[in-house]
C-alpha cells in the first residue's frame, strides 16, 4: 500500500553518506527509506537485538537493502571500538542516532540494558564524532520525560522527574548531547517523539497489539479504564521530521507529535473496529505506575523552526497501518 504522507526535501549541508543508527527498528527504516529516495546515500547499522521480533526487524532490512544508496553493517552502538572504527572509515559529517531500547515497561524489569544502549551508546558516537570530525548529531528523545507537567507540552518545560528507567536513560542521552555540543561545537538537534505508529511497527505497542488482536479475534488487555489518551503521531510524519532536523540548528530541543487534542485510547479501538468490521474483545488490568495518562505535545517550534508539520489524519493513518495487518501478518 502506498504511504498517504509526501516526502520533503531536508534543507541540510553536510556530506553524504549519512550514519543512521537503528536502521532495522521502526523509526529507523523508514526514515532511512525516505533518505535514499531523496538520493543520499545512507549507512545503516543495528545489532537486531531479540527485545522484539528479529523476523519483523530482517523484513525492515529487506526493504531497505533493495534501495539505491543503502548499506548494512550489523554492529552494536554499545561497543565504542567498533563504532569508532565505523567513523574512521567514513568520517561521517551526520549522524541520526535512532538506535534505542524503548518501552516504559520493560524498562523497569531490566534498566541496566537501557541505560548501556541509550546512555553509553549515544556517548559513544558523540566520542566518534569528537575524534572524527563529526559536525550534525540527531538524536530520537522521548516525549515520555514530560511526565506529572502540564499539557501541551513544550519544550523548556523543567524535566527533571523521569519517572521510568526508559525515560531517564533518554534524559542521560539529551544531557550527554548537550554536554559535546558546547564543549566540542558539535551541532546537536533531539528530538522529542510522540507516541509514533504505522505499518510495521513495533509488536509491544499499543495500536500494532489492537490491529493484530482484533485481527485474530482475541482480546486486547487495556491497562486502566480506557481513558488514557495519546498525542498519536504517524511514521511517515516522523521520518520526514526527523530529516528536516539534519539542518544546522546549534543546539535544540524539538517536539514532533500530531499538534491536536490527544486521544483516548478506547476511541482508537473504536476507529480500528470501524476499519476492520470487526468488535474488539477487551480485558481490564490495573494501570503500570509508569505509565502516562496524557501527552500532548506543543509543535510550534517544529513548525518555525523545521517547517515541519504532521499531515496524516489518524484514521488514515490506522487505515495503512490495517493494511499492513492485513497483507504481512
Amino acid at each position: 500500500m502506498e504511504s498517504p504522507s509526501k516526502v520533503s526535501e531536508p534543507q541540510a549541508s553536510f556530506a553524504d553518506p549519512i550514519l543512521v543508527t537503528g536502521c532495522a527498528g521502526f523509526i529507523g527504516a523508514r526514515t532511512c527509506e525516505m533518505l535514499c529516495e531523496q538520493g543520499h546515500r545512507v549507512v545503516g547499522i543495528d545489532n537486531l537485538n531479540d527485545y522484539y521480533s528479529v523476523s519483523l526487524k530482517k523484513h525492515r532490512l529487506e526493504q531497505l537493502q533493495n534501495k539505491s544508496g543503502f548499506e548494512f553493517h550489523k554492529m552494536d552502538i554499545e561497543d565504542a571500538i567498533d563504532v569508532d572504527s565505523l567513523y574512521a572509515k567514513y568520517r561521517f559529517e551526520c549522524v541520526i542516532n535512532l538506535a534505542a531500547r524503548a518501552g516504559v515497561r520493560y524498562s523497569m524489569e531490566n534498566p541496566a540494558i537501557y541505560m548501556r544502549t541509550n546512555s553509553m551508546g549515544t556517548m559513544n558516537l558523540l566520542e566518534a564524532m569528537r575524534h572524527h570530525g563529526g559536525k550534525k548529531f540527531v538524536l530520537a528523545s522521548t516525549s515520555s520525560l514530560y511526565a506529572g507537567l502540564p499539557m501541551p507540552f513544550t519544550e523548556d518545560l523543567p524535566v527533571n522527574t523521569p519517572i521510568s528507567p526508559y525515560a531517564a536513560s533518554k534524559k542521560s542521552a539529551e544531557a550527554m548531547a548537550y554536554t559535546y555540543h558546547y564543549l566540542y561545537d558539535i551541532d546537536v538537534t533531539i528530538l522529542r517523539y510522540f507516541t509514533v505508529y504505522g505499518p510495521a511497527d513495533r509488536p509491544d505497542m499499543a495500536i500494532h497489539r489492537f490491529i493484530k488482536n482484533i485481527l485474530t479475534d482475541r482480546p486486547i488487555k487495556i491497562f486502566g479504564d480506557g481513558s488514557a489518551a495519546r498525542d498519536f503521531t504517524y511514521i511517515d510524519d516522523v521520518a520526514r521530521g526527523t530529516i528536516a532536523a539534519m539542518r544546522p540548528l546549534g543546539h535544540e530541543i524539538i517536539n514532533l507529535g500530531g499538534g491536536g487534542s490527544p486521544i483516548r485510547i478506547d476511541s482508537i479501538i473504536e476507529l480500528i473496529e470501524e476499519i476492520c468490521g470487526t468488535p474488539a474483545k477487551l480485558e481490564y488490568r490495573d494501570p503500570f505506575a509508569a505509565d502516562m495518562q496524557a501527552t500532548r505535545a506543543n509543535i510550534d517550534k517544529a513548525e518555525q523552526t523545521l517547517e515541519w508539520c504532521p499531515t496524516v489524519q489518524m484514521r488514515e493513518g490506522l487505515e495503512s497501518s490495517v493494511a499492513w495487518h492485513q497483507e504481512n501478518t
